[in-house]
């Protein structure tokens, strides 16, 4: 037998990768990807490594899961070393702990390297920090994408009344829906939002508005997937720590002029 390797590659800088999801990468013989994941990352893998695509869009599955789990079955039962690459943390709606009950059934051995969240990594690359002092000392991560066919049984009093800050995944699609749902609930109008498109990476953008607001300026500018949505007094200190948007720019400042 082989065994596998659940590995969380973080939410898209690739200095991100923790040291032993990077060994990860180097010592498997296979490695089975998802989309998200940095595809730099792959550039550490050893020549003869077999890559598996995984990919995954909203609506629609490029590979179903029951067919990620028979990938890892059968590349461990003929004894390979399998490093399983997921964007972000393999057991925050990664899916993680579906491929672990697989492995569990049918005794193949296997590891959890946990991953840095986008729902911590992007507000923080945003200049927003999910909990303060004065802000918030409560946090939530929340999906914003029900399985198909389930009702929606989220506690949205809860949430609204009780959470200070909300990390929404796959949310946009719903966003109008996620907005009502809190202020149909308690949460304050004025209360401030922030979508962050692709944190941590050079493509980042990020809009922030209010519950009553941010919907109009999502549509505005055309925000898609993937991105997080934060929700809470703390997106109020984005104005005074937007680190990342501020290095950014002094990089593109001194960039050097050729002259031709």
């Amino acid at each position: 037998m082989g065994k596998v390797y659940l590995v969380g590659a973080g939410p898209g800088d690739p200095g991100l990768i923790t040291v032993k999801g990077l060994k990860c990468i180097q010592e498997a013989d296979v490695i089975l990807y998802d989309r998200l994941i940095n595809k730099e990352l792959l550039s550490h893998a050893k020549e003869d490594a077999e890559l598996i695509y995984c990919g995954k869009l909203p609506d629609y599955h490029l590979m179903k899961q029951e067919t990620i789990n028979h990938f890892l079955l059968k590349h461990a039962k003929r004894g390979k070393v399998v490093t399983r690459l997921k964007g972000g943390d393999p057991f925050v709606y990664g899916r993680g702990g579906e491929e672990a009950l697989a492995l569990a059934k049918h005794g193949i051995d296997f590891e959890v390297v946990p991953g840095i969240t986008s729902g911590i990594a992007a507000p923080a690359y945003a200049g927003i920090p999910v909990t303060h002092r004065e802000y918030s000392s409560t946090f939530a991560f929340v999906t914003g994408h029900r399985r198909e066919g389930k009702e929606d049984d989220l506690r949205w009093e809860s949430l609204a009344k009780g959470i200070d800050t909300l990390a929404i995944y796959m949310g946009v699609g719903n966003l109008p829906y996620i907005c009502g749902q809190l202020l149909k609930n308690g949460r304050d109008a004025s209360t401030p939002v922030a979508l962050i498109h692709w944190g941590t990476v050079d493509e980042q953008q990020t809009v922030t508005g209010t519950l009553e607001t941010i919907v109009d300026i999502v549509k505005r500018n055309e925000i898609k997937n993937p991105s997080m949505i934060i929700v809470g007094e703390v997106v109020r200190l984005r104005e005074k720590i937007s680190w990342f948007e501020q290095m950014k720019h002094q990089e593109d400042e001194f960039q050097p002029t050729v002259a031709f």
